[in-house]
């Protein structure tokens, strides 16, 4: 049976989820060069194991510049991937491994809003959990990739 609509490629869905995250990285990652942000990600970060040896060194605005650094290099790699299989395999896992280790931060905070419980998610919680989503791209955008770059199989 033939479609009689015409379906849009994978390649062009995979562009469309990679400027996406570029779109996210950079704003993000410039974000974090505001005090506001700096403050606001402090209140997570400095008691997390991963982060908290940054803020005696570097102080709040010091780590939180390192954060948006590691975002905006993020975003670049995927940016670069258009052009290139490898840098947007390089991409994808930065963008991995940046919420694996977000969505880390829900084992050690408070997730539901005080006084209704569950199933209603705090500020916290709906700060994090769009970064499920968020990996999820990285990862197609990973496999998608490694599959262009001759890494694996289709």
């Amino acid at each position: 049976m033939t479609n009689r609509y015409p379906v849009p490629s994978t390649d062009s869905a995979i562009a469309a989820l990679r400027w996406a995250l570029v779109f996210i990285f950079l704003f993000f990652g410039i974000a974090k060069f505001a005090q506001y942000e700096a403050e606001g990600v402090a209140k997570i970060a400095s008691n997390y194991p991963l982060f908290a040896w940054m803020y005696p060194i570097w102080g709040v605005r010091g780590a939180s510049n390192v954060i948006g650094t590691i975002e905006l290099a993020t975003g670049a790699a995927l940016a670069l991937g258009a052009f290139s299989p490898r840098i947007s395999l390089l991409g994808g896992l930065m963008g991995m491994c940046t919420f694996i280790i977000t969505l880390s931060f829900t084992l050690g905070v408070s997730l539901w809003e005080q006084g209704y419980g569950f199933p209603f998610i705090g500020s916290i919680a709906q700060f994090l959990f769009k970064d499920a989503g968020l990996l999820a791209g990285c990862y197609a955008i990973a496999i998608f990739s490694a599959r262009k770059a001759g890494f694996a199989r289709s």
